[in-house]
């Protein structure tokens, strides 16, 4: 007799703390400082929720939920981007996207 389990532990997100208190990592969007609830999922179908221990990020946009520990210090005390401001090292301007490895101004290496 051969017994399978399907099922695991994920984070999920709670109510929210502080509306727009940050930017996306992926897609630059504004993120909400939110609780996170731990979910113990059975055959994909939610069993047991308790919360967790730390505050996260939620983006309205994309839906990822980052670690409030990306905000810097304490969430929501930190800065309030999360998205790192990158600027070029040659004209000094500021690259929208942080994963460009060259300035799609200048042409230089980032």
């Amino acid at each position: 007799m051969f017994f399978f389990f399907v099922g695991g532990v994920e984070q999920g997100a709670g109510r929210v703390l502080k509306e727009a208190a940050g930017r996306c990592l992926r897609c630059g969007g504004a993120a909400d400082l939110v609780e996170t609830d731990k979910v113990l999922k059975l055959f994909f179908v939610p069993v047991k929720r308790w919360p967790g221990k730390d505050p996260a990020y939620l983006c309205r946009e994309c839906g990822l939920l980052a670690p409030g520990s990306l905000g810097g210090g304490e969430p929501g005390t930190g800065p309030p981007l999360l998205l790192r401001d990158a600027r070029c090292g040659a004209c000094n301007r500021a690259v929208a996207d942080p994963q460009f490895r060259f300035c799609p101004f200048c042409g230089s290496a980032l």
